[in-house]
């Protein structure tokens, strides 16, 4: 349908099976994106492609003004995908904030997905945790709750606590719980 404005419904865009999704969740400043940015290689190294998502909890303005994608957006465009030699970004309307797991269909072709935030959804999560931020656990409680990542232990759990640094380990672990290799 032409010049349909009917904003994105978390339907996937490919007849793919989602792969499996790991939030990495805690309070801001606690190393989420630095365990990303490590964790990421680590699973690469057994041959295995990564996709992320990060969650962002407000409006934000994706496109950048006076280029030619935003002057289609705001033409009216539901869908806009700049493409390069190297890479493609895109951007789409959507009519609601969409979980990891509806996401995930669009990055079908990934082996696992690691979605940063997410902490109040029902995916797997690892918990990054820093004591100096807060006492407390955020997800202890949650079912979805995987491992910890954190210099502390953990009163009251069995649930694997992983050292910051660990991302080997933390890597190892995750293929094992989604049998992606090992």
């Amino acid at each position: 349908m032409t010049g349909s404005s009917r904003p994105f419904s978390g339907k996937p865009l490919m007849e793919h099976s989602a792969p499996p999704v790991v939030a990495i969740v805690g309070l801001s400043g606690s190393g989420k994106t630095t365990l990303l940015v490590r964790l990421i290689p680590e699973i690469r190294r057994y041959g295995l492609r990564v996709g992320t998502i990060k969650h962002h909890p407000h409006d934000m303005e994706i496109d950048v003004p006076g280029k030619d994608s935003w002057f289609h957006r705001r033409a009216g465009a539901s869908a806009t995908i700049l493409s390069t030699p190297s890479a493609f970004t895109m951007t789409r309307d959507a009519d609601h904030d969409h979980s990891p797991g509806e996401l995930a269909g669009i990055l079908s072709d990934m082996d696992i997905v690691l979605a940063e935030g997410y902490k109040k959804h029902k995916v797997p999560k690892i918990e990054v945790h820093r004591p100096e931020l807060s006492e407390g656990f955020l997800c202890l409680d949650d079912p979805f709750l995987l491992a910890l990542v954190t210099e502390v232990h953990a009163p009251g759990t069995d649930i694997p606590i992983f050292k910051p640094g660990d991302a080997t380990g933390l890597a190892r672990f995750l293929l094992r719980c989604f049998r992606l290799a090992l």
